[in-house]
């Protein structure tokens, strides 16, 4: 019996470290942004569609697709940028909506991926 209680505390002490390691190094864990960057954020408008991403791009370079409950959030240096988004899969052909973007270090910038024209039309709509 103290054969199986040994390896159930060793376990157990494991898992205390995995479960303590990833709550400081994950996605939540507080890190300093980089020095003379703005903040950006894209979210998905409530309606997107169930079963479209959201195409991401940061000056002509994709960063990501984000899916429902998942939104974009991220550095970009000083200066201007272009900001695009669009569906995938996008059969309709839609035009990524496209906004270009003037950061300044500190500042944060939210927008909302929506569709605009009765659903026809991918825009992106300043947030606070």
């Amino acid at each position: 019996m103290k054969k199986y209680s040994s390896i159930i505390h060793i376990l157990s002490v494991a898992c205390a470290c995995l479960i303590v390691a990833g709550c400081t190094t994950g996605p939540g864990a507080a890190t300093a942004p980089p020095p003379n960057s703005g903040h950006v954020l894209i979210y998905r408008v409530a309606n997107f569609g169930e079963n479209l991403g959201l195409v991401v791009s940061v000056d002509g370079k994709d960063v990501g697709t984000f899916s429902q409950s998942s939104n974009y959030s991220g550095y970009l240096p000083a200066g201007q940028h272009v900001i695009t988004a669009r569906p995938d899969p996008n059969p309709a052909g839609t035009s990524p909506a496209r906004k270009t973007l003037t950061v300044q270090a500190g500042q944060t910038y939210v927008y909302t991926a929506a569709w605009a024209g009765g659903g026809t039309r991918l825009v992106l709509v300043r947030g606070h």
